[in-house]
């Protein structure tokens, strides 16, 4: 299976820097079997049925970039320098990998300081990225980054303007609860409380799971031969209650749609013989063409990179043939793409 079966030309205007305001008002594209349709997300009401259960990945993303400033003192005197941080993952002894940049300006046992409140010393260094331990933790951790942080848009958005605060808004789901993340399930962004209530007045269900979206979404797939990909992991959870929810809607013949790939490839990963276990750990689980699902009978999600890994996903459900077909009409329609894009419906059995 060949990396270019997943390419394609997107026009530069198409990418999104800014949301739908208000959330719900981005377009929806609906594909059902043969049928493509456009929509608007706040319709999604009128397209659902009573019964289906939407799966939504309540996961908080962090303002995990950071800038600091190393201090040194040596023949030269007093210098300093820059530091750029974005964390990437919490490890259980408590500290956290990150990209530091400039790497090699920096050495262990160095501490970089972003704050009056916040510090963090540099523990390790390998594979391109830092160990960090901060001075903070638990709740004073969490305001201290909040105070300094900035969101960790995508690159291709961060590439054409940096974060400011509206993204603090703009860049976290309605149902944040989570902390971890630090890249947004985004086609969750475009729910809102008012088409929440509509969904549940029209007797569509909601199933929370915890993903934490790791920054290794944005790696670029680079073997040409995409079953030799290595998957980044990523920790998630699906509760007992989770699993109860999601087997009750299967038995009753209700349909689960996940609302985002991360909310999606982890109740595969915790599906055993169609049935939902609980679960909790790190998934990489890799969805090419030719993959059973076993619980997801849809998907809500953006328009995705080309020859990347979601772009693998959404075609082992559609189909390849027919996810090209979406997305020649996207482009052809002036759909806005990635994350802060418009969304799409996937329903392959209608």
């Amino acid at each position: 299976m060949k990396l270019s079966t997943f390419d394609f030309d997107l026009p530069e205007h198409l990418i999104a820097t800014r949301p739908a305001r208000p959330r719900s008002a981005a377009r929806l594209l609906l594909a059902q079997v043969d049928q493509i349709a456009d929509r608007i997300v706040h319709q999604l009401p009128d397209i659902l049925q009573p019964g289906d259960r939407l799966i939504l990945n309540d996961t908080k993303v962090i303002p995990a970039r950071l800038t600091g400033a190393r201090h040194r003192s040596g023949d030269a005197g007093k210098t300093s320098a820059r530091m750029d941080v974005t964390l990437l993952e919490p490890q259980a002894d408590g500290t956290w990998t990150a990209l530091i940049k400039p790497l090699k300006k920096v050495r262990d046992g160095e501490v970089i300081v972003f704050s009056d409140a916040l510090s963090a010393e540099v523990t390790g260094r390998a594979d391109g990225q830092g160990q960090l331990r901060f001075n903070l933790t638990g709740d004073d951790f969490d305001a201290a980054l909040a105070e300094v942080g900035a969101m960790p848009l995508p690159p291709y958005i961060a590439a054409k303007r940096p974060a400011d605060e509206a993204d603090k808004q703009d860049y976290q789901t309605y149902w944040a609860h989570h902390a971890g993340a630090v890249a947004a399930p985004t086609a969750s962004l475009h729910f809102d409380g008012p088409l929440l209530e509509a969904l549940r007045a029209r007797g569509v269900q909601f199933t929370h799971v915890t993903l934490h979206v790791g920054a290794g979404t944005f790696l670029p797939v680079k073997v040409d031969d995409v079953t030799e990909h290595k998957m980044h992991a990523e920790w998630g959870e699906v509760t007992a209650q989770a699993a109860a929810e999601i087997n009750a809607t299967k038995a009753a013949g209700g349909r689960i749609i996940p609302v985002g790939t991360t909310a999606l490839r982890l109740i595969e990963s915790a599906a055993e013989d169609g049935v939902t276990q609980p679960w909790t750990g790190s998934t990489d689980i890799f969805i090419v063409p030719g993959f059973r699902f076993q619980l997801a009978d849809g998907l809500m999600t953006n328009f995705h990179l080309p020859k990347s890994t979601l772009m693998m996903l959404v075609s082992a459900l559609m189909g390849v043939d027919t996810i090209k077909a979406i997305y020649a009409h996207a482009i052809a329609e002036e759909y806005r793409f990635f994350s802060y894009g418009d969304a799409s419906l996937l329903l392959p059995r209608g």
